[in-house]
């Protein structure tokens, strides 16, 4: 369904489930005069299918032809390899294929659309992310926030940036994380050690700290390519900023950067051999590359 008929903008399609919240969706982005076109569907079937009815839209006006699209495991049913619409705002939580799932359906497409999860739930940003979710918005949905998305969108556009914020082949991995309604961006690389606090992890960096609901035990498998080791069950750190490992009183510490704002982190007696051999294995890595 078409909410706004306008040519030159954006075509976008709002996907939730409850009425009230598609229906403000979809207010929102009409009101914007970036976007053009904004359909409307109650649940990944009905996305699906206006996706399908729009395949090759703009490629079959230059060529001639439509794509045919390909059956995709995990609908059974045919998708579109093209579609003319470019950005999907979708709600995570629906029946039947949820929002997460649908957007792995979208990655299946020869051109897949952008896409932006709008939500209740806080506690997916990350899963959106690895999905290659180009913004993750909470609900209740301010205008203002809707029109940075649009931003962050029409600037990678105009870049030819790739939107996903994660990137495989060992690329730097970008932790989403929600402040007073805002996402901010933090990426791997900025982080100097992360520290547990129950179910959460806090990241801490130069600027400050970031608390994120991940655990510090996934964190630690996920990173541990990137150069980050387990020192003690509170304490996860990235080796390169290793300065110094001494023996105290109550066993060894680290030291984590250098001047004023360094941080010393007790090191548990089970992650102590560990930690010296990724030191030694690092630094003779290190010479061997002279």
């Amino acid at each position: 369904m078409d909410s706004n008929d306008s040519s030159g903008g954006l075509v976008v399609l709002a996907v939730d489930d409850e009425e009230p919240a598609l229906e403000e969706l979809a207010y929102l982005l009409s009101e914007d005069s970036r976007v053009g076109i904004v359909l409307k569907a109650s649940d990944a079937t009905d996305a699906l299918r206006i996706l399908n009815s729009r395949q090759g839209v703009r490629e079959a006006a230059t060529a001639g032809q439509v794509s045919r699209g390909l059956a995709n495991p995990m609908t059974g049913t045919r998708v579109a390899e093209r579609t003319d619409v470019e950005v999907v705002f979708l709600d995570i939580r629906m029946p039947g294929l949820d929002g997460l799932e649908l957007a792995r359906v979208f990655s299946s497409m020869a051109v897949p659309p952008s896409v932006v999860f709008v939500t209740a739930h806080d506690d997916r940003a990350v899963d959106a992310y690895e999905v290659g979710a180009v913004d993750y918005l909470l609900k209740p949905l301010r205008a203002e926030r809707l029109a940075a998305s649009i931003d962050r969108i029409l600037a990678n556009r105009a870049t030819g940036v790739a939107e996903p914020v994660r990137e495989e082949g060992g690329e730097d991995e970008v932790i989403p994380v929600e402040l007073a309604g805002t996402t901010k961006l933090v990426p791997r690389s900025a982080v100097r050690y992360v520290e547990a606090q129950g179910d959460y992890a806090r990241l801490h960096t130069h600027e400050g700290s970031h608390l994120v609901r991940i655990p510090l035990s996934v964190l630690e498998d996920r990173w541990r390519d990137a150069g980050f080791v387990r020192i003690h069950r509170s304490f996860l750190v990235s080796l390169p900023l290793v300065t110094e490992l001494r023996l105290s009183g109550s066993g060894y510490v680290v030291r984590v950067g250098n001047g004023p704002d360094c941080a010393e982190l007790p090191v548990s007696r089970r992650h102590t051999r560990e930690l010296k051999d990724r030191l030694v294995r690092a630094t003779k890595q290190a010479w061997s590359q002279r």
